[in-house]
């Protein structure tokens, strides 16, 4: 009998565990159960503000893209395909987003970054965890910011992939839609670019 009900309870675990799947509860939400996708919401939205939050440099812009982005994922479900992963799919559309902010906002942020005149404390990170952490002086991670947000949408999106968000080539690629050796490429691109960026900031030889 005992034997009997830890067979039920196990059974019973691993039935809500494989509900609490992506793949389950994008098909519930498809279904009409919102609650499913507001899941879906509160397990990634912090991961989304993150990516957003290093595309764009602005809490602001960051908060609306997070928005933005989970209602183009809940109004396109019927596009996702469950082989892929959702948070691969989900990371598809912000960097859209970005990208289209950044093409935005390319001017407001030329303007603000000289009326700063090198005071651009807003653009640090506050309580969320710094990225950065490896840089030795503010003054790095002030530079490394400046040439993060100087850099061309396309480069900035592959740093934040790679080198912030530790995303593995399979997933950049699976995000881009390109291949991995192409995924790898536009890193190593994006890479010197920053590097470039960064080394006047520093006074430093390239």
């Amino acid at each position: 009998m005992v034997e009997s009900n830890v067979v039920g309870f196990n059974a019973s675990i691993t039935g809500r565990m494989e509900l609490d799947t992506d793949v389950a509860l994008v098909r519930r939400a498809r279904d009409g159960e919102y609650a499913a996708f507001e899941i879906l919401f509160e397990r990634y939205r912090t991961l989304v503000y993150r990516f957003a939050y290093q595309m764009t440099g602005r809490r602001d812009d960051a908060e609306d893209i997070v928005q933005e982005a989970f209602v183009r994922a809940y109004q396109n479900l019927h596009r996702y395909r469950d082989e892929a992963k959702f948070t691969t799919w989900l990371l598809r559309i912000v960097t859209n987003l970005c990208t289209d902010q950044a093409r935005m906002t390319q001017r407001r942020f030329l303007l603000e970054q000289q009326e700063a005149a090198g005071g651009l404390e807003w653009m640090t990170l506050g309580e969320v965890d710094d990225p950065v952490q490896n840089l030795e002086s503010e003054r790095r991670k002030l530079a490394l910011r400046r040439a993060l947000n100087a850099l061309p949408a396309h480069h900035r999106t592959m740093i934040v992939l790679r080198d912030i968000e530790e995303r593995d080539y399979h997933d950049i690629a699976s995000i881009l839609g390109c291949t991995i050796g192409g995924a790898k490429l536009r890193v190593l691109r994006a890479r010197r670019a920053l590097r470039d960026r960064i080394a006047p900031l520093l006074g430093e030889d390239k």
